[in-house]
Formats: structure tokens, sequence, C-alpha cells
């Protein structure tokens, strides 16, 4: 009895000092998050009190958009794990000599997707928006396509930076970034103090330029840090290597199309609200607005989780992966329960900083329940998603993010199509699915050998 006393606060102890790794980790990225949530909270209020012709616009955009960053940010991820288990045994130069290879295969896939938006911005005609809204979208999806390479490049410093145990300074990038944003949808959606009231393009002009900012001031800190010395000597003296990239392409591609799976699944939801009508379509936007605080803390959570996992997987220590992973999850789950409590109890008042349309409002008051529903599903699979990347293990994760959220997902929404709010419930199916293989791919990754 007294052994096995034991051996529960001893685990009680371990628990407790992953909580307190995790969330130091995980804080800085939470207010880095906040702020990028903040900024679309911002974007959102000021489109949606200028016109709901804005808003609707500015929601499909936006959600087609996610596809390509949230590709993108995905391709970066698979620095993470390749450089905190570098950091965990002291590998500094190495490191360098990773991001520099990170950096040019970005590049490159940043213009791929570049590329392939650019092929739906000549058939936007075809999609089947409202036709009144297409002189709003046109300016406004060029300038989210401008911005796709600059915030890869500073995503895949961020991760760098992320899996040697700094994410201090992308926060605070992040956040002078995201104040410089509102300050500039302000001058240029209104046209205050002297400048064009350009309405949604306004947004769109403001939202380039601080994503654009983030990747040059990343860069100047690694070059001045004094104890990126050695990383940076890796960066400029090492050279392009084919296997490098290849390490790095296995581990971030199955990553990229996991996130790109996911956010397709969403993205088509919305192309299915807009068939709805213009209000379906504004209420979609606001509710996926609102929800995103949720996905906030547990992507933060998550990725802090990612980055220890990495580093226990440089010393071969399954067992603390394991460990961490759970510890984590414990933690996303008190998130879920508060996100879930914000939701149902503050849900008016999130929705009327968005909209004053009464129509809109009473739509996304009818979402709040489904929103709900799915958080434990988001939060489980945002978890052992994250936990299963820092394994290194990836290649599982595109396969389920495939099953999950496209021929499972895509088809569930399509056939619940007739409404908003079915719309919103079949999220929970792919969201469930995919967070069950996620944990049963990350139990089987760090089963200790015998």
């Amino acid at each position: 009895m007294k052994t096995t006393q034991s051996l529960n606060a001893f685990a009680l102890k371990l628990n407790k000092e992953h909580y307190k790794q995790i969330i130091k980790l995980g804080l800085p990225i939470i207010a880095a998050q906040a702020g990028m949530i903040i900024v679309a909270f911002a974007d959102n209020i000021m489109v949606g009190q200028y016109s709901t012709e804005a808003l609707a616009s500015a929601s499909f955009v936006n959600n087609v958009f996610n596809m390509a960053i949230m590709a993108c940010l995905g391709f970066t991820y698979g620095l993470t794990p390749l450089v905190g288990a570098l950091f965990s045994t002291g590998k500094l130069r190495k490191i360098g000599e990773l991001m520099r290879n990170g950096l040019v295969l970005n590049l490159f896939y940043s213009l791929l997707i570049v590329g392939l938006m650019s092929v739906l911005y000549v058939n936007l005609h075809q999609i089947g928006q409202p036709e009144e809204l297409l002189p709003l979208i046109r300016p406004y999806f060029l300038l989210a396509l401008a911005g796709i390479v600059p915030i890869s490049i500073y995503n895949a410093m961020g991760q760098a930076a992320y899996g040697m145990k700094n994410t201090g300074v992308p926060m605070w990038i992040v956040l002078f970034a995201n104040v410089l944003n509102i300050f500039g949808n302000w001058l240029l959606i209104y046209g205050n103090w002297g400048f064009p009231e350009l309405g949604l393009t306004g947004a769109g002009i403001s939202t380039f330029i601080s994503r654009l900012l983030c990747p040059i001031l990343l860069a100047i800190y690694f070059i001045t840090a004094k104890k990126y010395d050695e990383v940076y000597r890796g960066v400029i003296q090492s050279k392009v290597s084919r296997p490098i990239l290849r390490k790095i392409g296995f581990t971030s591609f199955p990553v990229s199309m996991q996130l790109l799976f996911e956010t397709a699944a969403f993205s088509g939801a919305a192309v299915m609200a807009g068939w709805l009508g213009k209000v379906e379509l504004a209420a979609f936007q606001v509710m996926v607005t609102v929800g995103s605080l949720g996905f906030c803390f547990y992507y933060s959570m998550g990725s802090a989780t990612s980055v220890l996992v990495a580093n226990a997987a440089g010393q071969g220590n399954r067992r603390e992966m394991r460990r961490i992973g759970f510890a984590g999850y414990h933690l996303i789950l008190v998130m879920a329960l508060a996100a879930s409590l914000a939701f149902i109890f503050g849900g008016r008042t999130l929705i009327g900083l968005f909209t004053h349309d009464p129509l809109v409002i009473a739509m996304c008051l009818s979402l709040i329940p489904p929103m709900v529903v799915y958080q434990l599903g988001d939060a489980t699979q945002v978890n052992f998603a994250n936990s299963l990347r820092g394994t290194s293990k990836v290649t599982s994760m595109l396969w389920i993010a495939l099953i999950s959220y496209i021929i499972v997902g895509l088809p569930t929404t399509f056939l619940l199509r007739q409404s908003i709010q079915s719309i919103f419930y079949s999220f929970s199916a792919s969201l469930f699915l995919a967070a069950g293989l996620f944990l049963y791919f990350f139990l089987k990754n760090t089963r200790e050998k015998k």
C-alpha cells in the first residue's frame, strides 16, 4: 500500500513539474496567439461596423486563406521537433544549418502555395459567392496573397526559436505587429487623420504591412543576440543540403497536409454557409472568430507540449514523452471547460462586439450549442496532434487528416448543409475521429521498447 502511495505521489510530482514547464513555454505562445486573435477580432469588429457586405467578404477571403496560411504554418512545424532534439544535446551550429535549409525549403513551399492561390483568384467568379461581394473580395484577396511569403518565413524562424525554448521574443514581435495592424486598420478602413477611406481594402493593406514586419524583426534579433552566435554561424557557413532538405520535408509535409485538410474542412463549410446567404456567412465568420479564442489556448499549450516531447525524444526517453503529452492534455482540458463556459455565459456580449445587425446576432446565438459541443474534440485533437509531432513520427498525420477532415468531414458537412446550425454540428464528427487516431499513434510511438 505504501509503495503504491509513493508511486502515485512521485507521478503527481512529475506531472506538476511538467505542468510548470508547459505553462512556462506556453504562456508567451498564448500571448502571441491571443494577440493574433485580438487582431482578427479588431479586423472583424471594424469591418463589421463598416458594413455587413464587407464582413461577409472578409469571411470568405479569410476562410479560404486560412487553408494557405495553415498549410504554410504546418510546413514550418517540421522544424520544431528537429531543432528541439538538437537543442537538448547542445548542437547549436547544427541548428543553424537546419535553419538555413528550413528557410530555403519554406520559401519555395510558400511560393508554390502563392501559385495555387493565384489560380483560385482568377476563378473567383465560379465559386458561387454573391455577385455583389466580388468587387470587395478581389483586392482583399490580392493583399492576403502578398502576405503569404513573409508570414511563412517568420513562422519558420519562430518555430526554430520555439525548438530552442525561446517563446518570448516571437511573442513580443507578434504583439508589436498586432498593435501596428490595429492602428493601421483605424487609419485606412475609416479614413482617419487624412488617410483615404478604403474600407475592407484598408484592412488588407494594414495586415500586409504587419506581416512584412514580423520576419524582418525576428531576423534582426537572431543576428544580433549573442546567445545565438553559434546558430548564426551555422546559418551563414552551411550550405543547402539535399539530405537535410529531405529530412525537413519528411517531417514538415505531413503536418502541413494535416493542417491544410483540417482548414479545408472549415473553409468548405464557409463556402456552403455562403450558399445559404450573406447573413449566414457573416454569422459563420463571427462564430469562427469567437471560437478561435478556445483554439488559441489549445494550440499554445499544444505547441509547448510538442517542444518538450521533442526534447525528451532527443534524449530517447519514451516514458517522459508520454508523461509530457498527457500533462499537456490535462491543461488543455481545463482550458476547454473554461472556453465552453465563456461561450455559454458571455456569448451574447462577444457577438455584440462584431455586429449590430439583429439577424446576424440571432443567427450567431443559435450557433453557441454546436460551438460548445466540438470544444472537447478540438482540444483533444490539438493536444495529441502536437504531441505526435514532437516525436517526429508524423507520416500517419497525413492520412489521419485526409480520412477525418476530407473523407468524413466534408461529406458530412455537405449532407447537413440545409442550415448553418447543422453545418456547425458536422465539425464534431471529424474532430473526434481525428482526436482518437492521433491519440492512438502517439501511444504507439511512445511505447517503451522491450
